[in-house]
C-alpha cells in the first residue's frame, strides 16, 4: 500500500486533533440514536397507520409486518432546474425497486431548490446561499417522522447537495445514499458561449444573439455541463462514498441511469438490513479530506471553500481555509474542464471520469483508502464503472487505467500543474480564497489602483461608461453573508474578462462569492471578515494601491501606513434597504443577523454551539478553531 503524502498526513492529524471533542460528541449522539431501535418499532399503531394511510395495499401489507425496511426519499425535484427535472419519475423507480427486495419506500419530504443560473444578477440570488441551510432544515423535517430505516437523497445542484448532506447528518445513525440525475448532453462549445457573452457585454451583439447562444448551451434535462458547483457536488459525493461508483455523469432518461437509481435504492435497503454503512461512519475526517483533495485535483468550484466547512461541521469535523491551502499545495491538478479548460463534463467522463481520478489519487498516496463507503470498506469499488449487459442487467467493470484524452485528464505522474490551484490569500484586507487553476500565470499577480463599489450594478455601470479601462482592482464590498446573504457575482465575469482582454491588469476583490465557474481573471473572494462585520475591506478607498499575489499568498494595501487606523466606510441607506426588502429577502432578516462568517461556513445552523443533553457539558463551539492544536 502506497504511503500517504506527508502533507496530507500532517493536515489530517491536525484536523483530527482539532475536531476531537466535536466529533466525539457527534458520534455519541448518533450512537445513542442507533440504539433506540428503528422508527417502526417504537411508533404507536396509530402513528404507524398514519405513515402508510395513503400507500398502496401491497406496501401496507409489507409495512404491517413491522419487520421490513422502509426507505425515506428526500427529493429536491422541481421543473425549474434542468438537473432536477428527471427526479419527477425517480420515486416510482425507487418504490418498484425496493418492492422487489420486500421493502417499502416513501417520499418523506421535499426541499426547495433554487437555480443560480436563473437568479444570477437578480435579487433572488441574495437568498441562494441561505437556501442551503433551509434545505438542511427541511431535510431534517422530512426525516424527523422517524419512520425510516435508511434514506435516499435526490439532489444535484449548487446549494442542494450541501444542504441535503448537512440535514442527513443529523440522522447519521441511518444509512444514507445519494442518487444523482446526471448531466445534459453537450451543447455548443463553452469557448463559443464565453465569446458571445463577452461580445454582449461590449454591446457588439444584441440580446437575441445572446439568447440563441445560451439556449444552445442549456438545452435539455440534466446538469449544466461546465464544471461548476453542481458537478463538483456530484464528484465529491462519489469520492466521499455516498454514491454508487461512477454514477455522477451518466445522462438522465437512459436505461443505465434508471438501473443505477434502482440499484442505489436496493443498496440502501441492504445497508438498513445489515446495520452497516451508517452515514455518521461514512462521513468522517478522512472522507472529508478525500473530498477536498478530489475537488482540488479536478479544479472544482470555489463555493466549496464555504460549503465544505459547513458540511464537515455537521459531522463534528472542523476545517478551515489554511487546511484547504496546504492540501492544495500537495495536490496535483489532473483535469482541465471548463472553465479551467475547453472540455465539458461529458468529455471528462469519456476520458476516464471520476473512476480514473480516484484510482490515480489513491494509488499515489493522495487519498485516504482506509475509509467506509456505502459500498463497504476502502475505495477500490470506486475504480469501477457501470454498464448494461446484453440482457439489460447492471454490471460493474474496471474503469480505464490510462486517460483516453490527456488534454482533459492526466495521471499523477504528468499533471497539468503540481498544485490544486485553490489558494489562501491574506494580509491587511483579511483572509480570502482564490482559484488560480483557470488563470494564466501572467495574469495572476496584480498591483493596481482600487475602484470601490457597494453594488454589482454600480460596478457594471462603471464598466459600461469606460471608467474601468485601465489597470484596476475592482473592490466590491457589503456582499457578505451578514450584509445581503453573500450572492454570487458572476454577472461581473464577462466585464472583467473584457478588461483583461484589452491588455490591462485586472483583479477582483470581494466579501461576496464569484461563482462555481470562476474563470480566467484573478478573483480574491469570500473575504473575511466582511465589510458589515468591520472587515478591513470597508476601509479601502478609490485609488488605494491593492496588491493581489496568490503565488505569495498576499492580499494587501500598498503604501498606506495609516490603513489600519482608518474608519470603516458606512453602508449606504439605499444599499441597506435594497438588501433587506423585496423578493422574499425580508423573510431572511434573522438569518443575516446570526449567520457565521464565510470561513466558518456562512451557516445559520452552526451560528451557535449545539446544547448538550441534560446532565452533560455543552460541547465546544464549532465556530471557534483552536489554533493551539495546530502546533
Amino acid at each position: 500500500m502506497t504511503d500517504l503524502h506527508p502533507t496530507l498526513r500532517a493536515v489530517t492529524d491536525r484536523i483530527i486533533a482539532r475536531s476531537r471533542d466535536t466529533r466525539t460528541d457527534y458520534l455519541r449522539r448518533m450512537d445513542d440514536a442507533a440504539t433506540n431501535r428503528p422508527g417502526r418499532a417504537k411508533l404507536s399503531c396509530a402513528n404507524w397507520a398514519h405513515a402508510f394511510a395513503g400507500a398502496p395495499v401491497k406496501d401496507k401489507l409489507t409495512a404491517m409486518t413491522g419487520s421490513q425496511p422502509n426507505l425515506g426519499i428526500v427529493t429536491a425535484y422541481n421543473d425549474m432546474l434542468s438537473a432536477h427535472q428527471p427526479f419527477e419519475r425517480f420515486p416510482n423507480i425507487v418504490r418498484q425497486a425496493v418492492r422487489e427486495v420486500n421493502a417499502t419506500a416513501q417520499v418523506a419530504g421535499g426541499t426547495p431548490a433554487m437555480c443560480d443560473g436563473v437568479t444570477q444578477g437578480r435579487p433572488g440570488m441574495e437568498l441562494s446561499l441561505f437556501s442551503r441551510d433551509v434545505i438542511a432544515m427541511s431535510t431534517a423535517v422530512a426525516l424527523t417522522h422517524d419512520a425510516f430505516d435508511a434514506a435516499l437523497c435526490l439532489g444535484v445542484c449548487d446549494k442542494i447537495v450541501p444542504g441535503l448532506f448537512m440535514g442527513s447528518l443529523a440522522f447519521g445513525h441511518l444509512p444514507v445514499v445519494f442518487a444523482p440525475a446526471g448531466p445534459m448532453p453537450s451543447g455548443i462549445p463553452n469557448a463559443e458561449k464565453a465569446r458571445v457573452r463577452a461580445l454582449y457585454a461590449q454591446n457588439k451583439v444584441d440580446r437575441a444573439t445572446l439568447l440563441e447562444s445560451e439556449v444552445a448551451s442549456y438545452h435539455s434535462p440534466g446538469t449544466c455541463t461546465f464544471y461548476g458547483t453542481a458537478n463538483s457536488n456530484q464528484m465529491m459525493m462519489e469520492v466521499i462514498g455516498l454514491h454508487l461508483p461512477s454514477t455522477a455523469f451518466v445522462h438522465p432518461d437512459t436505461g443505465l441511469r434508471d438501473a443505477l437509481t434502482a440499484a442505489a435504492a436496493k443498496r440502501a435497503v441492504e445497508l438498513a438490513r445489515s446495520g452497516e454503512g451508517r452515514m455518521s461512519r461514512v462521513v468522517d475526517e478522512k472522507s472529508i479530506i478525500n473530498a477536498i483533495i478530489a475537488l482540488l485535483a479536478t479544479g472544482g468550484s470555489t463555493n466549496h471553500a464555504i460549503h465544505l466547512v459547513a458540511m464537515a461541521r455537521s459531522a463534528g469535523v472542523l476545517i478551515d481555509w489554511t487546511d484547504l491551502d496546504e492540501l492544495s499545495s500537495c495536490t496535483p491538478l489532473l483535469a482541465r474542464v471548463y472553465p479551467n479548460g475547453s472540455a465539458d463534463v461529458n468529455a471528462f467522463q469519456a476520458a476516464g471520469g471520476v473512476a480514473f481520478v480516484v484510482r490515480e489519487l489513491a494509488e499515489s498516496g493522495h487519498l485516504h483508502t482506509d475509509v467506509t463507503t456505502v459500498m463497504g470498506e476502502g475505495l477500490e469499488a470506486y475504480y469501477q464503472e457501470p454498464v448494461l449487459d446484453e440482457n439489460g442487467k447492471l454490471v460493474w467493470c474496471d474503469g480505464v487505467t490510462e486517460s483516453l484524452d490527456p488534454d482533459i485528464l492526466r495521471p499523477v505522474s504528468d499533471p497539468f500543474q503540481k498544485d490544486g490551484g485553490l489558494r489562501l490569500v491574506q494580509g491587511a484586507l483579511g483572509r480570502a480564497v482564490i482559484k488560480v487553476s483557470a488563470v494564466k500565470p501572467e495574469h495572476r499577480v496584480v498591483e493596481a489602483p482600487a475602484a470601490v463599489f457597494d453594488s454589482q450594478e454600480a460596478a457594471l455601470e462603471a464598466f459600461k461608461q469606460g471608467q474601468l479601462d485601465r489597470d484596476v482592482v475592482v473592490v466590491l464590498r457589503f456582499q457578505g453573508p451578514k450584509a445581503n446573504g453573500m450572492p454570487e457575482l458572476h454577472s461581473l465575469s464577462p466585464a472583467l474578462s473584457v478588461i483583461q482582454d484589452r491588455g490591462f491588469k485586472v483583479a477582483f476583490v470581494t466579501d461576496g462569492r464569484m461563482s462555481g465557474a470562476s474563470g480566467k481573471t484573478p478573483a480574491a473572494i469570500h473575504l473575511s471578515p466582511e465589510a458589515l462585520a468591520g472587515g478591513p475591506i470597508a476601509r479601502v478607498r478609490d485609488g488605494d494601491i491593492v496588491r493581489l499575489d496568490p503565488d505569495r499568498g498576499e492580499l494587501t494595501v500598498v503604501g498606506c501606513p495609516d490603513f489600519a487606523e482608518r474608519p470603516c466606510a458606512p453602508r449606504t441607506e439605499a444599499s441597506l434597504q435594497t438588501a433587506s426588502w423585496g423578493y422574499g429577502r425580508e423573510l431572511f432578516g434573522a438569518f443575516r443577523h446570526v449567520v457565521g462568517s464565510a470561513e466558518e461556513g456562512a451557516s445559520v445552523v452552526f451560528a451557535q454551539p449545539p446544547a448538550g443533553p441534560p446532565g452533560t457539558d455543552t460541547p465546544p463551539d464549532p465556530n471557534v478553531v483552536d489554533r493551539t492544536m495546530d502546533a
